[in-house]
């Protein structure tokens, strides 16, 4: 098995480094074509509206909803903007991989970033967590098929569908692998 990191920009490198310490194969996606040989795609933080434009650009834009037709996508912080299906407060073109809205720098500028403990609730069994946040979205709706896999003080942090996961911190910035380990699980159940 293969997970792709989306290397536009971003911290996808620590994507990578995280993927391997679990044991898994990490592929940096610059092109399309980098995409045949994935059962999974991340799609890191980074600044949405460049984002789009380099994907764009390069014809991942097109690639990534096709691919996700089979595989599962993993969008963290701006990835959770552009897997979404609507952005409230920016005109940011997203992909519309699941049924959610997101309101961009919900908690403020890079000077309100945070980290605080969180409760995951994964595979029914909830755990606490380091979350990460930079400039982090916030989920404002969730449509059908969309589960809750955490909140933070009633905001939406981190949501599952069929084939897409969407967080709204930085999993790749702490030390504990639940989340990744988590997304991998999501992807063997495709193969």
């Amino acid at each position: 098995m293969k997970i792709g990191v989306l290397a536009l920009q971003g911290d996808f490198q620590r994507h990578l480094t995280r993927l391997g310490e679990i044991g898994v194969k990490g592929i940096a996606v610059r092109k399309p074509e980098a995409l045949k040989d994935c059962q999974g795609l991340i799609i890191p933080g980074g600044e949405s509206t460049t984002l789009v434009k380099l994907m764009k650009n390069i014809g991942l834009f097109e690639a990534i909803p096709e691919f996700n037709r089979r595989w599962p996508v993993f969008g963290t912080c701006a990835g959770a903007i552009l897997v979404s299906r609507e952005v409230n407060n920016h005109p940011v073109e997203p992909l519309g991989l699941m049924d959610i809205a997101v309101q961009r720098n919900a908690y403020g500028r890079q000077i309100d970033s945070f980290v605080e403990d969180v409760t995951v609730n994964l595979a029914g069994a909830p755990q606490r967590i380091e979350a990460v946040f930079i400039r982090a979205p916030r989920i404002t709706r969730i449509g059908e098929g969309v589960e809750v896999l955490s909140r933070r003080n009633g905001d939406l942090i981190f949501v599952e569908s069929e084939r897409v996961l969407a967080a709204t911190f930085h999993p790749e910035l702490t030390a504990n692998p639940l989340v990744h380990q988590y997304f991998v699980a999501k992807v063997r159940k495709t193969l």
